[in-house]
């Protein structure tokens, strides 16, 4: 698949988007430059390795089999393993050469006269293959269908299904689940469809897979939110105004990306959520944009500022259906917005925080996540060249608003993640992590850069080029 393609174009990231069929364990990646010898842990990435099942393509980049990479430092060297996760949406495709369940953009069947797959049943994919986390001491891999599977970071195996100890039946919920180590817990929404459509807010304390409900908000229009937001005392929900038809994703007549509705007639929502209590502090309307990812958020007083990757409007999620990403037909560039929320006022305003777009967000977590801070990661598109993949990475400075950026010519970057150096006292001082395709090579590389100089210190070169991935976190855990 991978030559057929590169045959048929001449999209330079081609090799980003098109199935990987090798698994490799690797004890020592080729390593040019220096990483410090202080790097030392597992960086787990996930995202999409196979995008056809038997005779039938997958649609949306969103909907491709899930695939682990493991990357574990020490001594300045990094070994590497990558593996499909075993789930049922693996299995069953593989075995039957079809595709079984229900994915963001590609559904197995629209006829109302067969079987509905519907995301209320049994049917909802299992095909975790946004993001990785850690809960409770056990390493998951999650999407937005309620699905967690359970995977072992050293061999990247598949262990099971992992199911939250209570009796909360969402229909959708976030892959970006907040953890605060102050108090001791972890946030997650989840969004109900049913007679009464509601927003459902929960905290999981640590050392339990219990949540509990912290706010349950109802809305007649259920909106489509990837990410949440958290400072000290507040959640805040974005609601944009992109709707689900919750009755066509219900009864099969539409896949998930199919049934979102933009709406520009209508605001977009900024729902203020009190942690303690759960009370609806505040609901503010500003004009109607779109986002992916949020930043983060802090309080000053009585004002939250939120930091978010704007887009103008809902089309970003039409762009990343296969073909047109594959056609190099462009995608969008985003804003970093900086919104002021008033929890005593009335109006919403907002700033644009760099004249760089970003997205695939990431921060000094840790340290900086719901407080005040000052450095932002991510993924960016170099004004000289606005059509095509993101192919640089940027470091904002949301105080002073200066970017930094790392370009090579014919490589595309993916997320940056951020790793502190041990006894850190600046934000910035560590490390980011990224996965780079090298086009004119046709391998992708592990590529380390200073935290704060945002130059590079070294990279180790893969042994194949790697699927565009999304999501990724290090972990302190050796092999």
């Amino acid at each position: 698949m991978r030559a057929a393609l590169a045959e048929e174009t001449n999209v330079p990231f081609i090799a980003g988007l098109t199935t990987l069929n090798q698994e490799v364990n690797v004890d020592h990646l080729p390593v040019t430059g220096t990483l410090p010898t202080w790097l030392s842990g597992t960086l787990v990435r996930n995202g999409p390795g196979k995008f056809e099942v038997g005779h039938q393509n997958l649609r949306h980049w969103f909907d491709g089999l899930a695939m682990l990479h493991r990357y574990t430092f020490h001594a300045g060297q990094v070994s590497y393993a990558n593996r499909y996760l075993r789930t049922q949406a693996y299995e069953k495709s593989t075995a039957t050469g079809k595709l079984s369940f229900r994915e963001f953009g590609t559904d197995p069947c629209r006829s109302v006269f067969g079987k509905l797959f519907t995301i209320f049943d049994h049917t909802v994919t299992d095909n975790t293959n946004v993001n990785v986390t850690a809960l409770n001491g056990r390493f998951i891999a999650l999407t937005e269908a309620p699905p967690m599977i359970e995977f072992d970071p050293e061999t990247l195996q598949t262990l099971a299904a992992l199911k939250y100890d209570d009796a909360f039946k969402d229909s959708m919920t976030s892959a970006h689940p907040h953890y605060d180590a102050k108090h001791g817990e972890a946030f997650s929404y989840g969004l109900h469809f049913g007679q009464s459509n509601s927003y459902n807010l929960y905290r999981i304390p640590n050392g339990t897979l219990r949540r509990e409900l912290i706010a349950s908000i109802t809305t007649k229009n259920p909106g489509y939110m990837h990410s949440f937001a958290v400072t000290e005392h507040y959640l805040i929900l974005t609601e944009f105004p992109v709707y689900f038809d919750s009755l066509a994703v219900a009864f099969g007549t539409k896949s998930i990306s199919d049934s979102l509705m933009w709406k520009p007639q209508n605001a977009a929502r900024m729902i203020v959520v009190e942690r303690a209590t759960g009370e609806v502090k505040t609901i503010l309307e500003t004009e109607p944009y779109f986002a992916f990812h949020h930043i983060n958020a802090f309080e000053q007083g009585d004002t939250i500022f939120l930091d978010i990757c704007a887009y103008p409007d809902s089309t970003l999620i039409s762009d990343l259906y296969l073909d047109n990403l594959r056609a190099d037909k462009g995608i969008p560039l985003s804003q970093l917005r900086r919104y002021e929320i008033p929890l005593k006022g009335k109006q919403c305003s907002y700033s644009v925080l760099s004249t760089e777009s970003i997205d695939l967000p990431r921060i000094n977590y840790a340290r900086s996540n719901g407080a005040d801070y000052r450095y932002a990661y991510g993924i960016s598109t170099r004004k000289d060249t606005p059509h095509g993949f993101q192919n640089q990475l940027v470091k904002v400075d949301v105080k002073a608003q200066m970017t930094r950026t790392w370009y090579q010519d014919g490589s595309y970057p993916g997320e940056p993640v951020f790793v502190a150096a041990p006894n850190a006292t600046a934000e910035d001082d560590g490390v980011v992590l990224s996965i780079a395709l090298d086009a004119d090579k046709g391998t992708s590389f592990m590529l380390v850069l200073d935290g704060t100089s945002f130059t590079e210190l070294g990279r180790a070169e893969m042994p194949h080029a790697l699927p565009f991935g999304f999501h990724g976190q290090f972990f302190n855990v050796q092999h």
